[in-house]
């Protein structure tokens, strides 16, 4: 029921959710003054790590001005003020000097320990952003780190592409070999100075996006990206034959020996799967808490969904990374209903009675260990003085919608399951007593059975993984949406596939509490993807410091928790029509 308005006011919010000219329609006349703001400065490495522009010591416009954000911006880390530089269109400049500065020692030491971090500065300018470093390490020829030479670079030029009234792209250029040397701790007088370059182009304004795609679309990343869908196809089939072949052959030996058995040796004992038909659908252990996961689990499927659809139309185009926060915020709050609904049902099918209390759980499944890890990572950000840091105004809005929207959403859904009055379809009767479990071998537990679930999942995605990383924790861009859509569906079908294997040789070896263990061999992909997280880190980036490595592993986490309950429920549903199915197929007594 949530779903549609979901989808459309997603739609609506983020039709304008980007770093915008003030309203402009982009069209310019000669002269005219064109919008330049800068964002953030930040270690290269370290993409969580960034700070608002003045916060170093820049040349600064006699009025500042702050840009408003949205709420994805926000979150995002965008801190967008006014720059010191005047780009007016079509107007040549060969060398302006916006101010000369003398920089105490503090300044020269906080900007020498900047540029030995590799800071980048960030810039929109008519909408387009831009980067460059603010110096350079001059390591030539020396050995000894005591005899580097720090530059600060003074000065800029831009190279600005336009076609008739409209920006097309713009390009930056600093000059090492005008610099200051600021490697030592003494005042130093700067001129910081830019230059100018206008030059017409046939491009398209409706193709000027096109450049930051460039990278993921180059023809050896295709490649490799379409090698990762054949890879992860193979998968699908050798599983599917598996299934197939295999445990469709077993299961329909089982079908004529058990109908063998009924026909001639009635008193014959049984084995096998249908020998715990009395136990298969006896509920499980701490119902409230499964039915929240299923709830949650639930959720969050629908919100992948939602976010790859977006995604798929256009809405979520290079470096407007903040309409990917907004759509998360904005969309996780209109399905909270699907929660609800879903959780409370099932918890009465399942012949709970505290269904408020689910409720209350379900709410707090995901969103509360979500909720202590930010709070611990903005304390981080503020500590660090970072732009990550969310003013108290974004966090009184998120709070708004979770009071307002994501809150009474719940209820309701919860109220609509409850007034369903669905009644859990059970082929068989469950009997009084639990039957003992047989004692199994080490590799029937459930931590094994959990790494062999989450394997062959995680191998039909983790070439897509890099780029996932690359793209959201680092300067790469991610584009190619379809191929990751694909990707997703592959992970789904794999992950239904081996558990349902895996319940059948459960429930084969006499073992009937597969309603868990179906939960937890489904999610264990997330698990499989925190490992992934540790080897990236440590083995594939050059993040470094307290404040990146607590952003990346508290945010992953979250992340890898998610995958865990959206999985874990695509586990168990699968599992359950297999089971329904096989029992419906013999005759229980």
């Amino acid at each position: 029921m949530e779903m549609l308005p979901a989808f459309v006011v997603a739609l609506f919010l983020l039709s304008g959710s980007r770093v915008s000219a003030d309203g402009s329609d982009h069209k310019y006349k000669e002269g005219d003054r064109v919008p330049l703001y800068a964002n953030k400065v930040g270690p290269f490495h370290n993409p969580s790590e960034t700070y608002r522009y003045y916060d170093l010591p820049f040349c600064m416009p006699e009025h500042v001005k702050e840009k408003r954000e949205d709420l994805g911006e926000v979150l995002n880390g965008d801190r967008l003020v006014s720059a010191p530089y005047q780009l007016n269109f079509r107007v040549d400049l060969q060398s302006e000097t916006p101010c000369k500065k003398t920089l105490s020692k503090e300044e020269v030491a906080k900007l020498r320990d900047a540029v030995s971090k590799d800071y980048y500065f960030q810039m929109y300018y008519d909408d387009l952003p831009f980067w460059g470093f603010i110096g350079k390490v001059d390591k030539e020829n020396k050995l000894d780190s005591n005899e580097y030479k720090y530059l600060l670079f003074k000065h800029i030029h831009f190279d600005i592409l336009y076609n008739n009234d409209r920006v097309i792209e713009i390009n930056i250029q600093t000059d090492p070999n005008l610099a200051a040397d600021i490697t030592e701790d003494k005042e130093v007088v700067v001129e910081l100075s830019y230059s100018v370059k206008w030059k017409e182009t046939d491009i398209p304004f409706e193709r000027r996006m096109e450049k930051y795609s460039k990278s993921s679309s180059m023809p050896q990343h295709l490649e490799i990206h379409w090698f990762s869908i054949i890879n992860s196809c193979v998968t699908v089939l050798l599983l599917t034959g598996f299934l197939a072949t295999i445990l469709m052959r077993v299961l329909k030996n089982d079908f004529i020996k058990y109908s063998h058995d009924e026909e001639s040796l009635d008193d014959q004992e049984e084995t096998g799967w249908k020998y715990i038909h009395g136990d298969v659908f006896r509920f499980p252990k701490h119902k409230s808490l499964f039915c929240a996961v299923l709830g949650s689990g639930t959720q969050l499927l629908a919100l992948a969904i939602f976010i790859f659809l977006l995604a798929l139309v256009g809405v979520f185009y290079p470096y407007n990374r903040g309409a990917l926060f907004t759509a998360l915020v904005v969309i996780y709050a209109l399905t909270s209903g699907i929660a609800g609904y879903t959780a409370t049902s099932m918890y009465l099918q399942l012949e709970g009675t505290n269904w408020v209390r689910n409720l209350l759980l379900t709410g707090f499944l995901f969103c509360g260990p979500l909720f202590l890890t930010f709070c611990f990572l903005n304390t981080v950000a503020i500590a660090y003085s970072a732009t990550a840091a969310l003013p108290f105004g974004t966090i009184l809005v998120i709070l708004l919608i979770c009071a307002l929207v994501t809150s009474p959403l719940l209820v309701l859904g919860g109220i609509a399951g409850k007034n369903s009055k669905v009644e859990f379809q059970a082929p068989c009767r469950t009997t009084k007593y639990p039957r003992e479990i047989p004692p199994l071998p080490w590799y029937r537990g459930t931590i094994p059975q959990m790494a062999m679930a989450g394997f062959l999942p995680f191998s039909a995605i983790y070439i897509e993984l890099y780029y996932i990383f690359a793209s959201v924790w680092g300067h790469k861009i991610y584009t190619i949406y379809s191929i990751l859509f694909i990707v997703f569906i592959i992970l789904i079908i794999v992950t239904a596939f081996i558990t349902v294997a895996l319940t059948y040789f459960q429930l084969a070896v006499e073992d009937h509490e597969w309603w868990w263990r179906s939960v937890l061999c489904g999610g264990s992909t997330g698990v499989f993807i925190f490992g992934y997280c540790l080897y990236y880190y440590y083995a594939r980036s050059d993040m470094s410091g307290f404040m990146q490595t607590s952003f990346f592993f508290g945010y992953m986490a979250c992340i890898c928790y998610g995958f865990f309950l959206m999985l874990g429920i695509v586990g168990f549903r699968a599992s359950l029509l297999f089971v329904r199915h096989i029992y419906r197929s013999i005759k229980c007594e």
